[in-house]
């Protein structure tokens, strides 16, 4: 099982981009999928998640500006972040929880960070 992220890159204060990170690889279902995020000497943070039950959450900081989705079809997770800040810098990564069989125990994943780094 793989998450492959993508969609980061620089853009200037105020600005939007789109993240999605894809599920591949054999499993049977996805659970949980969402953003975390780690700015230089910080810790790594939970932004956004999606529980596949309707349920989501957000960081307090990206309240209002960021929003998760997902297509489960393509078992894909997008994070829209508008209104960037420069405090958003950071190298995100998303997060799964997969169940690999209909009854083995769910495993957590990460894929590997892209960066966003807002800046004018």
């Amino acid at each position: 099982v793989q998450l492959q992220a993508s969609g980061g890159g620089l853009v200037q204060p105020g600005g939007s981009l789109t993240l999605s990170c894809a599920a591949s690889g054999s499993f049977f279902s996805i659970n949980a999928m969402g953003w975390y995020r780690q700015a230089p000497g910080k810790q790594r943070e939970l932004v956004a998640q999606d529980t596949n039950g309707g349920t989501t959450k957000y960081a307090d900081s990206v309240k209002g500006r960021f929003t998760i989705f997902r297509d489960n079809a393509k078992n894909t997770v997008y994070l829209q972040m508008n209104s960037l800040k420069p405090e958003d810098t950071a190298v995100y990564y998303c997060n799964a929880d997969i169940f690999r069989t209909s009854v083995s125990g769910k495993n957590n994943y990460w894929g590997q960070g892209t960066q966003v780094t807002v800046s004018s």
